[in-house]
Formats: structure tokens, C-alpha cells, sequence
């Protein structure tokens, strides 16, 4: 189910993208699909990535079960995709990004702007567009029209990224160095402490109790029990008898 017209563009681009991505810019989209216009919401708002062809409907998706298949929507009469579904197989990288509807999008072609905003000193390197943010194109189409003129930093393709501290995703984190070191330093810290307490006491006499056993050859070491102390005693004056109340 590929058109003419994908073919065609196929040969043309090249090394510049996927087979997709301009017949998918160049498609007709919110239009009465062919094969189910006399159904209710038939319009084509889906593009087959596998297939290359025309936008289709939701009721098309039938036949096209197990297929790469992304959403096109409007935004003031301009045709967008979210970003959670391009980025998937192209790299959006130096493309403008909106929020509409509390969502992340990017425009699929080239927006002219007549009039350029004031004090905005970042414009689209292809239509001039006012750009609000340090990117260089305001679509994909722009994007491309700058591969199109031979810079070789452009790419849609994705690059292998690495995890947080160049580990990669899948990958456990471990670690560094100095924070193992001040953990373990910490840890015997912690030990001597609880060592020297236990050894020495509150008074700084030793109250350790060591005992042996001969048949797994282990030594346990433990506090004795300290006296009972009766505070009741201790406040009674020597040879002053008790006497019974009144």
C-alpha cells in the first residue's frame, strides 16, 4: 500500500531522513477518507509510517494492525504531532516545541511569519519565524530544508544516549569512589563508638564478658548486667531508725 508518490520521494531523500517523513509532511490531513466517508468521524487524522502512503481514519486501522501509526492534530489551522510520539522514531533536536493542551508538540511544516515579533532576536534559520527559545527551526520541515542545504550536524536520526553518569539505561548505578569511602568511614565510626561504649561502660571500667564455645569456634562478647542500684537505699541516712507515721 505504497503510493506513487512515496516512492518518488523515497529515491529523493536519501541519507536526509526516513523513507516516511516527507510524504507524511506533504499528506492531506482532516479530510473525508475515501473509503469511509459516509461514516461519522471518518476523517484523516493518521498517518501509517510503515505504509508511506495517504492519511487515513480510525476505521482504516484495520488494516493496518502491527503498524507504526502516529496522530496528526490542528492548532491554529497548522498541523502538529505530539512529542511523545514522534521523538519514538525521529530526533527532534533543534525544533521549537509548544505546549497545547497541556502537551508537547511540534509542527510538521514551515509557519511564515510577516511581521517579526519585537525585541525577539532568534528567528527559524528557513521561514524566519520567531523562535522563543535557543532553537534553530520552528518544524520538522524547516529542519529538514536544513539538512537540504548540507549541514552535516543536522540529523533525524537518534544517537545513542547514555544514562545519568555515561551508565547506561538498563544499567545499575554504583557508587563513586568518595561517597564508598565516606560510608564506609562513617560505618567504623559508628562501630567504635558502639564498641568503646559497650567495653568500657558509663563509669570507664570494662564490663565485657567473653565466652567460648569449642565446637563452632566463635566468640560472643556481651555487656554483664549491671547491679541493681536502690535509689531508696542510697537516700536514708546512716543509724537514723524509721519511724512510723502519725
Amino acid at each position: 500500500m505504497v503510493s506513487p508518490l512515496g516512492k518518488m520521494e523515497n529515491q529523493e531523500l536519501g541519507p536526509l531522513g526516513p523513507p516516511w517523513l516527507i510524504p507524511m509532511l506533504k499528506a492531506d490531513y482532516f479530510v473525508p477518507c475515501r473509503f469511509h466517508g459516509d461514516a461519522t468521524k471518518s476523517e484523516c487524522n493518521l498517518y501509517c509510517l510503515d505504509c508511506c502512503g495517504d492519511s487515513i481514519c480510525s476505521y482504516c486501522l484495520s488494516h493496518h494492525k502491527d503498524h507504526r501509526v502516529v496522530q496528526i492534530r490542528r492548532s491554529s489551522y497548522h498541523n502538529v504531532v505530539r512529542v511523545n510520539e514522534i521523538q519514538r522514531f525521529l530526533d527532534i533536536t533543534c525544533v521549537q516545541t509548544y505546549i497545547i493542551n497541556s502537551a508537547k508538540i511540534v509542527f510538521l511544516n514551515e509557519r511564515p511569519q510577516p511581521r517579526p515579533g519585537k525585541g525577539v532576536t532568534n528567528h527559524c534559520e528557513i521561514c524566519g519565524r520567531s523562535l522563543v527559545d535557543a532553537f534553530r527551526f520552528c518544524s520538522l520541515g524547516c529542519k529538514l530544508g536544513g539538512m537540504k542545504r548540507g549541514d552535516r550536524e543536522l540529523s533525524f536520526t537518534h544517537r545513542i544516549k547514555h544514562g545519568r553518569d555515561g551508565y547506561g539505561p538498563d544499567e545499575p548505578l554504583t557508587p563513586t569512589p568518595t561517597k564508598a569511602r565516606r560510608s564506609n568511614l562513617f560505618n567504623q565510626l559508628i562501630d567504635t563508638h558502639i564498641f568503646h561504649y559497650n567495653y568500657y561502660g558509663r563509669n570507664g571500667h570494662s564490663d565485657m564478658s567473653c565466652s567460648s564455645t569449642s565446637g563452632d569456634e566463635t566468640t560472643t562478647m556481651s555487656p554483664r548486667t549491671p547491679p541493681i542500684f536502690n535509689h531508696r537505699n542510697s537516700s536514708r541516712r546512716k543509724g537514723i531508725p524509721c519511724r512510723a507515721p502519725f
